[in-house]
């Protein structure tokens, strides 16, 4: 296997999380940028070395996805303009602290993926221990990767089984099934967002609902 498939970083003795990832759907369809912005800001003691935001619109076409991602704590990557040009009602938010993969734009999150049934948009947090196998696999299959972080796997995972599945929670559930680590994950497709974690409940996940 080529090692270039899979880049492990070497941690340190310094104290950091592995990321936080955080979406909101707003039923009354108000743009929630903004919202995910305060949220990433309360998680920036999660990850301080890149941050994004992916948002959509339930009511728009199901293609169009505004995102905004880069280097650097919240306040520094995102200003009142970028946010303004994200219009969306369902939305997803990472910031991030590096376990797998070059720190790099190109790695920042959430990913966003088009493919045949639309969009999906992911926030990760954790590792996988099959990453590099499940890499692999894809990459014979004719997997193009833009990333070396273990969630463009994941994403790659879901989109597969999404178009054999008959929903977007079907398929993030058979998704799951390949996957082996710990993690928790917030999906965005273009109508539904989606809250995952591993079966053991390894990393945190806090769900609310309101109104």
């Amino acid at each position: 296997m080529n090692e270039n498939l899979h880049i492990q970083r070497e941690m340190d003795d310094k104290p950091g999380e592995e990321c936080g990832v955080f979406g909101i759907y707003d039923f009354d369809g108000n743009d929630i940028a903004q919202t995910i912005y305060y949220g990433l800001f309360a998680l920036q003691h999660r990850g301080q070395e890149s941050c994004g935001i992916a948002v959509s619109d339930t009511e728009g076409p199901k293609g169009k996805v505004d995102s905004c991602k880069g280097m650097g704590l919240v306040n520094e990557v995102f200003d009142a303009e970028k946010l303004e040009n994200l219009h969306g009602n369902i939305g997803v938010g990472h910031v991030r602290y590096s376990t797998a993969g070059a720190s790099t734009r190109e790695n920042a999150q959430p990913l966003v993926l088009n493919y045949i049934k639309g969009t999906l948009a992911l926030a990760h947090n954790g590792n996988l221990i099959n990453a590099p196998q499940l890499r692999e696999e894809l990459a014979y299959g004719g997997a193009i990767f833009q990333t070396t972080i273990d969630s463009e796997v994941i994403a790659y995972h879901i989109a597969r089984e999404r178009v054999r599945s008959k929903t977007a929670e079907e398929a993030v559930a058979r998704a799951m099934q390949k996957i082996k680590g710990a993690y928790s994950l917030v999906v965005m497709s273009p109508r539904k967002l989606i809250g995952a974690r591993d079966p053991y409940g390894f990393q945190p996940a806090v769900y609310r609902q309101e109104g």
